[in-house]
């Protein structure tokens, strides 16, 4: 069927490239949508954090608010507070606007004007409280604000303040710049990782026309995968995440198919076929890998999709779509690109000479030689390999989980400075630890909460807010990291002595981390079960065996354990951070290790695909396990290696991005390619394949004649157009062997 389709690509190439061509400009007009449609995550609404969150989200008449800092200015200078009541009458002026506040305002209490001046009198706040607004109100509301707030600036040097700076943060003006920033993250990771992997692709083929075909189909993945997520947004919220991964999906798989199944087209050729037959042998072998693989990867991700969290489950059924669009985009604009391209791809030379000297199952070459030598110690290199992957992954044993904060951007954003600068120059927490909402009035919240001061770790109990009739809220704050042990544990403490006789809500950073790891912890085992159960049953489809699957899972388990190791080395303990260019946090983003568990564990099982899918080739002539894996490496441990050094480069574009999250998930998925690509791939598939010997194709007799029954293999294809390759000498030093079954 592959074979057939390939042809058929190859036949009508144009009509093929056409429709790829309508779905890349769809793709470019819904990019602008989708990232004015990002929202900074969060969690299902029976957790309590995110249900308090909504009630005063459902209750307030108010949306986000925007704060300026004015700096470098003497607030009781002449003139400076005329100034700043012009721009704020200008600003109350601007569409969803509710109120803007200055410390020169008349008719409001001094102690809250006075709140407003910094603690070293050298500046100001001016603070922008928005109406309830949608994304979209919103986003031009932020900006017409902090265009007016910039202008300010010039203003107070006219005035006589010179080296004024204005700097705009607050919520809403957070959300904005952080959306810009991934945006910026990924235009950056594209620009840079697309011309390195044409410089590579162009040494691993030798030419420049068929270097291009695996980076222009990667372009139109990408573009594609727009559209697909615009869908996605019409009926949930997609957060900054899910834009990464995907994106750094779409680009990783369909440069590493367009890889294979090129590397496998000019294979063919090199062995005398003529175009159209080479391209329907390549994908009948390399095409059913690349299936193989997709499915892989989809069912990977199939597991975020019972974690119960909108945003995960979102990226889950968009990671699977993406892994199914990349397959596509491979197995059929691949196959046009190569139909307009065919008289600029030439064989590969190497295959040519080597099939030329050795025949076609050549145990030869750098990766046959890496192969025989682990062959010969298979324990030691078992036990090496596997204790170094142990021990990459000890830091993990003093990992931390931590939600993203303002620590998790750059200073470079505006909005971080000005985090910074509420805390330590006007006393103003950037959130609080704790945050109880409760059904009631001020004063009596105000006498609750009283209990609370003088608690061990408790540094402040704020007066109690009244957000709405009948509602209120008192925040919390402790010494330390709001996130940190001290602060949940005063979580479940409040949760445990709530106000009696009303309804009430415990929110706030502390519990959010708390609930959010509950439920994580919950459903985490049943999305594990899913993923790798799919996964035994693919591999088993494609095998027949129960043993190669199993051991493939336990091989990834410990990969990534060396994977998540390294993470919180670099971003927790700081580790090569400053070398690297990486933001140092508090510790792992539990969305970030779902993430990077679920892709990698997929991508790990993409490579262990390609190789198993050639070994099995031979497996299925009659060759030993020991030769098919000789013979298998030697195949495809070149084209796992580039598809490796390809998928590197693309990761680490994104580790090259300004956001914690963005630097988090390209390096971690990097990493774990890394690894899995050279130590398990190279050495310890082969070293444990050899120790188990012709144990690694066992299944039990029902699961054996189950897949006889229904199994997916090679099959005889007949192939319409048959060129013959010319008799090679050395065909008569080489076993008699079947040609390669196709299909």
């Amino acid at each position: 069927m592959l074979g057939r389709l390939g042809r058929w690509c190859f036949r009508r190439r144009w009509w093929v490239l056409a429709i790829w061509l309508l779905a890349m400009v769809a793709g470019v007009l819904s990019a602008g949508p989708v990232f004015h449609g990002l929202t900074g995550g969060g969690g299902p609404k029976s957790l309590e954090s995110v249900a308090a969150n909504q009630v005063l989200a459902d209750a307030a008449d108010r949306g986000g608010t925007v704060v300026a800092v004015i700096d470098r200015i003497q607030p009781a200078a002449s003139g400076v507070d005329t100034v700043v009541r012009v721009a704020a009458d200008d600003l109350r002026r601007v569409s969803g606007v509710d109120t803007v506040a200055t410390p020169y305002d008349t008719g409001v209490p001094k102690a809250k004007t006075a709140a407003l001046i910094a603690a070293d009198a050298r500046a100001v706040i001016v603070q922008i409280q928005l109406g309830k607004l949608d994304k979209l109100a919103r986003h031009d509301a932020v900006v017409a604000i902090s265009d007016r707030l910039h202008k300010l600036g010039d203003e107070l040097v006219g005035a006589g303040q010179s080296g004024t700076q204005v700097r705009v943060g607050g919520s809403a003006a957070l959300g904005k710049q952080a959306n810009d920033a991934v945006q910026g993250d990924l235009a950056l990771a594209e620009e840079v990782s697309l011309p390195v992997t044409l410089v590579i692709l162009v040494f691993v083929f030798g030419g420049l026309v068929a270097a291009g075909l695996p980076v222009l189909a990667a372009v139109f993945s990408a573009g594609s995968v727009m559209t697909v997520l615009l869908a996605f947004s019409t009926f949930t919220d997609l957060d900054n995440n899910t834009v990464t991964v995907v994106t750094l999906l779409a680009l990783g798989l369909s440069i590493d198919y367009g890889l294979l199944l090129v590397g496998r087209y000019r294979e063919e050729l090199g062995g005398g076929y003529a175009p159209e037959v080479a391209i329907t042998r390549a994908w009948a072998t390399a095409g059913r890998t690349i299936l193989f693989s997709a499915l892989t990867v989809a069912a990977a991700l199939s597991g975020l999709l019972l974690l119960g969290i909108a945003g995960l489950s979102a990226l889950g059924a968009a990671g699977v779509s993406i892994a199914v669009v990349a397959m596509l985009v491979s197995l059929t604009f691949t196959g046009a690109l190569l139909g307009v391209a065919q008289r600029w791809i030439k064989p590969s030379k190497r295959a040519a000479r080597r099939i030329a000297r050795y025949g076609d199952a050549a145990e030869v070459g750098f990766f046959a030689r890496l192969a025989r030598m682990v062959q010969r110690r298979p324990w030691v290199t078992a036990l090496l390999t596997g204790g170094a992957l142990v021990g990459a992954g000890a830091p993990l044993l003093s990992a931390t989980m931590h939600l993203d904060d303002v620590n998790s951007f750059p200073r470079s954003l505006e909005a971080v400075t000005v985090a910074h600068d509420l805390a330590d120059r006007f006393n103003v927490a950037t959130s609080p630890a704790v945050v109880v909402v409760a059904r009631t009035d001020p004063a009596t919240l105000d006498a609750w909460a009283a209990r609370w001061r003088g608690v061990d770790g408790v540094t402040r109990v704020a007066p109690a807010d009244r957000v709405a009739p009948g509602l209120s809220t008192v925040n919390i704050d402790v010494a330390g990291d709001p996130e940190g042990g001290a602060a949940r544990a005063l979580v479940a403490k409040v949760r445990g002595d709530r106000p009696p006789g009303v309804q009430s809500w415990v929110t706030g950073d502390a519990a959010r981390l708390t609930d959010l790891l509950g439920l994580i912890g919950s459903r985490l085992p049943w999305a594990i079960g899913v993923t790798v159960l799919a996964m035994v049953l693919l591999l088993f489809a494609m095998t027949g065996s129960l043993v190669v699957p199993v051991k493939a899972v336990l091989m990834n388990v410990v990969s990534l354990g060396a994977t998540f190791g390294v993470m919180s080395a670099v971003f927790e303990h700081g580790f090569l951070a400053k070398q690297l260019g990486m933001i140092t946090v508090a510790g792992l983003n539990p969305f970030v290790v779902v993430i990077v568990f679920a892709f990698a564990f997929g991508l790990s099982m993409d490579y262990e695909v390609f190789l198993l899918g050639r070994i099995k080739e031979y497996v299925d002539r009659g060759l030993e396990t020991d030769h098919a894996v000789r013979r298998g490496l030697q195949n495809s441990g070149r084209i796992i290696t580039s598809a490796a050094l390809l998928m590197v480069v693309v990761f680490g574009a994104f580790g090259l991005g300004r956001t914690g999250t963005v630097q988090q998930i390209g390096l971690g998925l990097a990493v774990a390619v890394a690894v899995d690509a050279t130590i398990v791939r190279c050495l310890l598939v082969p070293a444990t394949m050899t120790l188990l010997g012709r144990w690694n194709w066992w299944a039990p007799a029902r699961l054996a004649r189950l897949h006889e029954r229904v199994g997916l293999r090679h099959t005889v294809l007949d192939l319409p157009v048959a060129v013959p390759a010319p008799r090679r000498p050395a065909d008569d030093l080489v076993e008699s062997e079947p040609e390669p079954a196709l299909g």
